[in-house]
């Protein structure tokens, strides 16, 4: 009977013991997209003091979130394949030290340095490297990690909701760093990288990887899930980059109606802007929590998501009052806040480990397409007509919407292809 008690108390020690140990692992993952987000966000409210300091131009101010990018969206596919073929940690920590010193390389050029504008370029080439090779990996990770559908999704949710109060947090701490020193960003994110670089080294432990399948077979069966399940998954990449698309657009516009407006500046400006990411963190965070493994349940909540995006953008266009304007981007940070940890759990619980990382790795892609984009498009539409940026945009969550209804139709359970 003491034995029966004993065994039974090491048990429910061992459950504990692993069930912390899961909770430190997603913490530790979680921190990679806050960290990544912040990187590049942190200096969309500083830029005129950028142009300032270094004697640029505005375009040129933009290339310093521009190329950042453009060499993520370029490398992410590489960096996806190269997890799938050699580990994921294997991948992640290092493209952390590389953007850790492309911080560096920033900060140090502009503290020191006169003509700083090329070096700080190079600075952020090496941190859209890192950022290909870091925050892109977390999904197929997660997946990796745990057996559970329940788990998956709940963990994605998590990670969409970090990095979501990545962008909260964003422009209010950069304001702030850039109010203390002006260059102060560039090297505060080094010291994030290395939070990250710890906790991804002491804190993950990821399952044996099962022997690497030979280049040819790896392309077959890539080959083999686009046959099957193309319509779907291309389904989810077009809708992700949308969702990204207009949410940049959105604080872009939101942004510029605050500063030209509203004569709003500065951390005042990063707390409004914060108000409608917090609602897209709160809803993100929920939605993993419950969508569990109903994948049914996942599209039709993407589905309701995208409407409730294309109401709220259509409905911008009644007024320029500043309540109205918060009140509907809440909504529609909402909207955008429970479709995406949905279209994580669908792609990511729907492939195979073998070719996890490669396939969420263009979706990663295409939702830097939507970052990239989103912002001149907006700024080209709002010289022209607000209207015709409130139109053509809710046309487009249209287009979402019909694709979440119709493409997105996945198997209840992923056979391998």
């Amino acid at each position: 009977m003491e034995y029966s008690k004993k065994l039974s108390y090491n048990k429910q020690k061992e459950k504990e013991h692993k069930a912390s140990g899961k909770s430190w692992a997603i913490v530790s993952i979680a921190s990679i997209p806050l960290v990544m987000t912040l990187g590049n966000s942190m200096l969309i409210p500083v830029l005129p003091t950028f142009e300032k300091e270094l004697g640029i131009s505005a375009f040129q101010s933009s290339m310093i979130i521009t190329v950042y990018s453009i060499v993520a969206i370029i490398l992410i596919p590489i960096a996806g394949y190269l997890s799938d073929r050699i580990g994921r940690k294997k991948v992640i920590i290092p493209s952390l030290i590389i953007a850790a010193i492309g911080g560096l390389v920033a900060g140090w050029a502009s503290w020191k340095i006169e003509d700083a504008y090329f070096m700080v370029l190079v600075g952020r080439v090496l941190q859209g490297v890192g950022a290909a090779g870091s925050f892109p990996i977390v999904l197929p990770l997660v997946g990796d990690l745990f057996k559970s559908d329940k788990e998956v999704s709940s963990s994605l949710g998590v990670i969409e909701t970090s990095n979501t109060f990545g962008k909260v947090l964003s422009p209010i701490l950069g304001a702030f760093l850039a109010g203390l020193v002006w260059f102060l960003p560039f090297l505060a994110f080094p010291a994030f990288c290395l939070i990250s670089i710890f906790m991804m080294s002491f804190l993950v432990k990821p399952p044996k990887k099962t022997e690497a399948q030979s280049f040819k077979v790896f392309l077959f069966n890539i080959k083999s899930i686009f046959k099957e399940k193309g319509r779907w998954i291309y389904g989810i990449f077009i809708v992700g980059c949308i969702l990204m698309y207009v949410l940049f657009g959105v604080l872009f516009y939101l942004s510029s109606m605050l500063e030209d407006k509203y004569g709003i500046h500065g951390v005042k400006k990063g707390l409004i802007l914060a108000i409608p990411l917090g609602a897209l963190c709160l809803s993100s965070y929920i939605t993993g929590k419950k969508i569990s493994k109903n994948k049914p349940l996942m599209k039709w909540i993407s589905f309701a998501g995208i409407v409730i995006v294309a109401v709220s953008v259509f409905t911008i266009s009644f007024s320029t009052n500043l309540w109205f304007l918060l009140s509907i981007f809440f909504l529609c940070g909402v909207g955008i806040g429970v479709s995406l940890p949905c279209l994580d759990a669908l792609l990511t619980e729907g492939i195979e480990k073998e070719e996890r990382g490669t396939i969420t790795s263009i979706y990663s892609s295409m939702r830097f397409v939507g970052v990239a984009l989103g912002p001149p498009v907006f700024a080209i539409l709002m010289k022209k007509s607000d209207l015709m940026m409130f139109y053509s945009t809710t046309a487009v969550c249209i287009i979402a919407a019909i694709i979440s209804l119709f493409a997105i139709k996945p198997k209840q359970k992923s056979t391998k292809g």
